[in-house]
């Protein structure tokens, strides 16, 4: 069963797919996939390079993340030319990865921007977690050391709670305890895998 994991940032996605991975659920990682796809020497920070410029390399050759977040963030045109380099190659990936993948397997696909993609359809079911815009806020400054300015900039760039909310086949409210957390997410595994068998 092939089921989309998302969430606005600081909404606790990360813990709920680390819940689902305890579980025994097989997580397949969008963030760390878009990490891979533009780590030295691979064409996707070949393609980002003859993009924006070098001056989004660190002096060892790297993506400096923190200098593209910063141009992209508040650019939509050219957030949008980054996701056509990125979104494609992270794709590919998630494709490989599933395929090793076996037929009883829950597939977890945690996918930060699913909203944004146009691909929910391509589920069998679409778990999101939410929370409301002022604790993702307060979630950033708290956990990340970020500007109110920059957090919000970055909640404005991802699709809106309820463009997202629209999507869901299964919501996750996380603004409880990390107990009552758990408990929903065993409760929606349970469901996923009595559908999936």
């Amino acid at each position: 069963m092939r089921v989309g994991l998302t969430g606005g940032i600081a909404s606790g996605k990360s813990t709920v797919s680390a819940i689902f991975a305890e579980l025994g659920a097989v997580v397949i990682d969008g963030d760390k996939l878009a990490r891979e796809v533009v780590e030295r020497g691979t064409p996707g920070l070949a393609a980002i390079v003859a993009a924006f410029g070098p001056e989004l390399l660190t002096a060892e050759g790297d993506l400096d993340r923190p200098a593209m977040g910063a141009l992209v963030f508040n650019d939509e045109t050219k957030r949008k030319e980054l996701e056509a380099i990125v979104h494609p190659l992270v794709f590919e990936r998630y494709a490989e990865l599933e395929g090793a993948t076996g037929p009883e397997d829950l597939v977890i696909h945690d996918i930060p921007l699913l909203a944004e993609s146009g691909r929910a359809e391509e589920f069998d079911a679409v778990v999101v977690v939410d929370a409301p815009q002022e604790l993702q806020v307060e979630r950033m400054l708290r956990d990340r050391g970020w500007t109110e300015a920059d957090a919000r900039a970055r909640i404005g760039s991802q699709a809106t709670r309820e463009q997202r909310l629209a999507i869901a086949t299964h919501v996750v409210d996380n603004t409880g305890s990390l107990e009552a957390l758990r408990a929903r997410v065993e409760a929606i595994h349970a469901e996923l895998t009595a559908s999936a068998s």
